[in-house]
């Protein structure tokens, strides 16, 4: 049995002791990562956990190969969130997701203030902690692994010999972690007690907003009654009406169904069937005529409805207005619904892989169109590499480019976290302008971030392992967990406060906001378990793009300032 003593055996750099190590500390730290403790998990970063602990009884890797691993994993993680939250990135910045993006803005900017206070403070005191550390402590007390990549990939670039200083952030993130998740719940409860709030309340005013959403696509039947558009073509009725629309079907008053192209004209008594905004809906009950309630039971006749998917490549990125639908194909398209979201189908929009398009017509039209555009389930199972990789190879370019700013004694580069993740937001944003395949189904994208979060921890447990006990299980790292406390503590309150007293922000809104701004999801799931609806999900994605961005930036600026 020496074989298997020899491969299980601390100290051993083998390739095969190496991958099993990994193995092992992976599927231990999801394991138990999935243990809650007051109803909260760690989730995968107890893999980091599981890391320290394999690194301390004196499991190591070898240097270039941990180096390797860590960096890699880092890439597929940050290149995945980038392409994740690229679509909604830019749009995140309308309406109110100004406000909740400012004041998550404000939260970061007073993190960094508080950690250089604490920073000035224990220095003017005597205390050991440096600055590096203190970044550390920071990432791990906004529970932003990104954070503590780019940091630690910021420093590595500038002194290759600062191995140590990396580890020590590591430590420092690992103190932290644990009560940054605590502390964003307990500000949630507090922020709840503080202000009184009622959560059913608060559950009643979101269900009361979302009745009344602007932003969805709706579907009305009008009875034609007014003189002065009798005999109108659709053509000149879109001239008259300024706002987006599709009249989907016409039905005659002997019965007869037709599909309007711009040509065909509305008479007197017609039921016409209108896809618009909500807000629009007055406007063609005074064009057109009363709403009235009917049921299209197309299906029965000639004339049905079918949701067709875009699989084909050479339609990503087209103008929908560009198919022709109506003029070459005798079909109206009356929604395209992207990701969940029905969207209005106007003839500038672009269409994206994955888009469904529901379309009204004959059936054989439909079939033709469908058969043009791909409508294959399992073309979109197909991942697709060559963007990914086109992606992470620009990435690492834009990285590496030099950023003099003055005050700074080198020049900043966005890094190997930095890079990937500005590519990947601009690629998924405006890919399909060029022709890129940007559509990645949520399970493969949701298989490589976790891989490569799985291997960043894994490799910054092992690495840090080794002096973590000796580091933080005195009084320095007392400190260490009291300091990313305040860290995370006291920015949530002002945000928090600030979000309710001053601009009246629903308290669903709120708990997703400061979720989102310190990208945790088990702080996440605590806020859906209370809404028991998806409010907080939607505000933690509007704030989610651009924080993560600002973290990453965030970090490697302050490592780059005290250099």
């Amino acid at each position: 049995m020496n074989w298997l003593i020899q491969l299980l055996s601390p100290g051993s750099v083998a390739l095969a002791s190496t991958i099993l190590l990994y193995s092992f500390v992976i599927f231990a730290g999801i394991y138990l990562g999935k243990i809650k403790i007051f109803g909260v998990s760690l989730g995968v970063t107890f893999v980091l956990f599981v890391g320290i602990i394999m690194g301390h009884f004196g499991y190591i890797v070898a240097a270039d190969t941990l180096h390797f691993l860590r960096e890699f994993g880092l890439i597929l993680f940050i290149f995945s969130i980038g392409m994740q939250v690229g679509p909604g990135f830019f749009s995140s910045f309308k309406e109110g997701g100004v406000r909740m993006n400012g004041l998550a803005m404000t939260g970061i900017a007073l993190n960094v203030v508080v950690m250089l206070v604490i920073y000035y403070i224990q220095s003017a005191t005597g205390g050991n902690t440096n600055i590096y550390q203190m970044v550390g402590i920071m990432s791990g007390a906004v529970t932003n692994t990104p954070g503590l990549g780019a940091a630690q990939q910021t420093i590595l670039q500038v002194h290759s010999d600062a191995y140590n200083v990396s580890q020590q952030m590591s430590m420092g993130y690992a103190a932290a972690y644990p009560l940054g998740v605590i502390g964003i719940i307990l500000t949630m409860i507090l922020l709840r007690k503080l202000f009184k709030i009622d959560v059913d309340k608060e559950i009643s005013e979101i269900e009361d907003d979302t009745k009344a959403s602007l932003l969805a696509p709706h579907i009305v039947t009008y009875k034609v009654t007014n003189d002065l558009v009798a005999g109108l073509s659709i053509r000149k009725l879109h001239t008259l009406i300024s706002t987006d629309f599709v009249l989907s079907r016409i039905e005659r008053p002997d019965g007869t169904v037709i599909i309007p192209t711009a040509d065909d004209c509305i008479e007197l008594n017609d039921l016409v069937l209108v896809v618009c905004s909500v807000q629009d809906e007055e406007v063609f009950n005074r064009f057109l005529g009363p709403k009235v309630e009917k049921v299209w039971e197309m299906e029965k006749g000639p004339i049905v409805s079918r949701r067709i998917l875009v699989t084909k490549t050479e339609y990503n990125g087209v103008k929908l207005g560009a198919l022709h639908m109506r003029s070459a194909h005798n079909l109206n398209v009356t929604r395209v619904n992207r990701a969940g979201v029905d969207l209005l189908a106007t003839p500038n929009l672009r269409l994206q892989m994955g888009d469904r398009i529901t379309v009204v017509g004959k059936l054989d039209d439909i079939n033709n169109v469908a058969s043009k555009l791909g409508n294959s389930m399992k073309r979109l199972n197909e991942p697709n590499l060559i963007t990914m990789f086109i992606g992470i190879f620009l990435g690492i370019i834009v990285g590496s480019i030099p950023l003099q700013f003055p005050g700074m004694s080198v020049p900043m580069k966005l890094g190997l976290a930095g890079g990937p993740l500005v590519v990947a937001i601009l690629i998924s944003a405006y890919g399909p302008k060029f022709h890129l395949v940007t559509y990645t189904n949520s399970s493969a994208n949701l298989l490589l971030r976790e891989i490569g979060i799985c291997l960043f921890l894994a490799s910054v447990g092992i690495a840090a392992g080794k002096d973590f006990a000796e580091t933080v299980f005195n009084m320095r790292g007392l400190l260490w967990v009291a300091y990313g406390f305040l860290i995370t503590f006291i920015p949530l309150v002002v945000v928090g406060i600030l979000a309710r007293k001053k601009y009246k922000m629903n308290y669903l809104h709120i708990i997703g906001m400061i979720s989102g701004n310190y990208t945790d999801p088990p702080a996440l799931a605590y806020a859906n378990k209370v809404a028991n609806n998806d409010t907080p999900a939607v505000a933690y994605s509007t704030v989610y793009p651009l924080t993560m961005f600002m973290r990453v930036i965030v970090a490697q600026v302050v490592v780059l300032c005290f250099l």
